[in-house]
Parts: C-alpha cells; sequence; structure tokens
C-alpha cells in the first residue's frame, strides 16, 4: 500500500512534499523526513476551518485544504477502500 503524500507551505513560502501518517477532519499528523532523521507534526484546522496548520522544528506548515474538502478526502478514500475488498 502506498503512503499518502500531501504538499504543504512554510511560512517562507517553500512547498514540501510530506507523507500522511493519520488523517481526521479535527487532525492531520505528518511525517517529513525518512529513517532516524524524521520529524512529526500534528496540523490542526484554523479558527476559519479553511486550512491546517502546525509547527514543525520551529517553523509554520500550511497545508491549504478546508475541513470541508479533508472530511470528503476521508469519505472517497474509505468508500473507494471498502468497495476494493469486495
Amino acid at each position: 500500500m502506498e503512503s499518502e503524500k500531501i504538499k504543504v507551505q512554510t511560512e517562507s513560502g517553500q512547498i514540501l512534499e510530506v507523507v500522511v501518517s493519520s488523517k481526521k477532519a479535527d487532525a492531520i499528523w505528518i511525517v517529513l523526513g525518512e529513517g532516524l532523521h524524521n520529524v512529526k507534526c500534528k496540523l490542526t484546522p484554523t479558527r476559519n476551518s479553511l486550512a491546517y496548520v502546525g509547527s514543525m522544528l520551529g517553523r509554520e506548515i500550511v497545508y491549504e485544504r478546508s475541513v470541508k474538502q479533508v472530511r470528503a478526502d476521508i469519505e472517497r478514500d474509505n468508500h473507494a477502500r471498502y468497495q476494493h475488498k469486495t
């Protein structure tokens, strides 16, 4: 099974592709790096629910998808997973 990857933006505007370790509407856990040198980060929804933010190594990370969009992604992925098993 292939790991899901998303693109996040740093406060300096750099775009990073990170691996998603867990995804729920109220939080997304991401991993940057591999092996012993990986860093985990929890992204939580902003007050207006239009993006997810977190802090990794003292830098702000932003995932520019709304809670509504992430919830739809989760439902779509779950539906596809269950359709594939039957």
